[in-house]
């Protein structure tokens, strides 16, 4: 287990299915939580869901952290991926959840190699889908 900064460690898990993600395109999204001490996979999106799928795995009321691969063409037709971060952390949740996650971050996310667009959202209108593919390009 590596740890954070924070104090909050990262499950070896978490970093395996991120490889998982990127390498072999296993998932469409991971979503991670803050458990006890540690950071653990708490979803594991099939390849085939959608943004949509994503975005309503997300607690309306606790933090997360998630990675999203967003496939997209670009304008010269070249198929595309980027591997968006996004530290989900809801105006609704509580104040002590919001900074043990605000803590965690960043430690967290460098454990995640090849994370390209990051994104802190406290509301889903700032992660909707037209921004992450406005982000994209």
């Amino acid at each position: 287990m590596a740890n954070a900064a924070s104090g909050t460690a990262v499950h070896d898990d978490c970093k395996l299915k991120f490889l998982e993600l990127k390498a072999k395109r296993n998932y469409r999204f991971i979503i991670f939580k803050i458990e006890g001490q540690q950071v653990v996979v708490e979803k594991l999106g099939s390849p085939g869901d959608s943004y949509d799928d994503f975005t309503a795995s997300l607690p309306p009321n606790e933090c997360r952290y998630a990675v999203f691969d967003f496939d997209f063409i670009t304008n010269e037709n070249c198929q595309k991926s980027k591997i968006y971060f996004i530290a989900w952390s809801p105006d609704t949740s509580k104040v002590r959840m919001k900074m043990v996650y605000a803590s965690s971050k960043d430690r967290f996310k460098r454990e995640l190699d090849g994370i390209q667009v990051e994104l802190q959202a406290t509301d889903p209108s700032e992660m909707s889908f037209d921004i992450i593919k406005a982000r994209a390009y």
